[in-house]
């Protein structure tokens, strides 16, 4: 049962800090009236913890792709995280862009939910291995 525990301190522990992480952005992100007055969108795009960012020809690939639905890098915060923002009348040109380009996609690589099931699946699968070897031992 210990397994159990740690689990839960490990989910409770990721929560904790996708929390500070969006305090963070909060914080990191003010915005002049001029921008909020003057028709901008913003969003930040994420990669699910897993430094997707880091790599300079990914980081490149992603603005450009971006750039394609009128998206403009403002700042990376981090290997995982930039904001971008484009101005709100790039909506208007979103119905003639290219097959699977979402102009507000804002994940890029392995999702959280992903990280999170495949930890869950090798902890459960370690479980039944050491439950399987028990039996065999007995």
């Amino acid at each position: 049962m210990a397994w159990m525990s740690a689990t839960t301190a490990g989910a409770a522990a990721a929560a904790a800090a996708a929390k500070e992480q969006r305090k963070e952005e909060e914080e990191m992100t003010r915005y002049t009236e001029e921008e909020l007055a003057g028709g901008w969108e913003f969003k930040i795009v994420r990669s699910g913890g897993t430094n997707y960012f880091k790599k300079p020809q990914t980081l490149q690939r992603v603005i450009e792709e971006q750039a394609h639905a009128g998206w403009d890098m403002v700042e990376k915060f981090s290997d995982s995280r930039i904001r971008f923002k484009r101005p709100a009348s790039a909506r208007e040109h979103d119905h003639l862009l290219e097959p699977g380009i979402d102009p507000y996609r804002t994940h890029y690589g392995t999702s959280e939910a992903q990280i999170a099931m495949t930890i869950l699946f090798v902890v459960f699968g370690m479980f039944g291995l050491v439950v399987t070897l028990a039996i065999l031992a007995a």
